[in-house]
């Protein structure tokens, strides 16, 4: 996968488009550290894009959240379903 500095990104934005074009993926990188990924779109699928991107974010906090409680026990999770459901009632209030 390329990486792309930001400051490629802010002084060389025609070569960091062709070569996301080349490569289908970059990860954007902040002093060494990454920062973002970035993926080639165009105005006719950047709606399914996003959704797909959403879907995989998802199952990605499925995924932990499955983790998660595998540590948990009946009285932890009816904990947290407890917090949950006050904070829901607070914010429609």
């Amino acid at each position: 996968m390329k990486t792309v500095t930001i400051r490629d990104l802010r002084t060389k934005p025609k070569q960091v488009r062709e070569a996301l074009r080349r490569e289908r993926e970059a990860v954007l990188t902040a002093t060494g550290r990454p920062v973002a990924v970035m993926i080639p779109v165009d105005t006719g699928s950047i709606d399914q894009t996003l959704e797909t991107l959403r879907r995989a974010r998802a199952l990605e906090a499925l995924r932990a959240i499955r983790a998660s409680s595998q540590r948990m026990t009946p009285k932890d999770i009816d904990a947290v379903i407890a917090k949950t459901r006050r904070a829901r009632s607070r914010a429609a209030g």
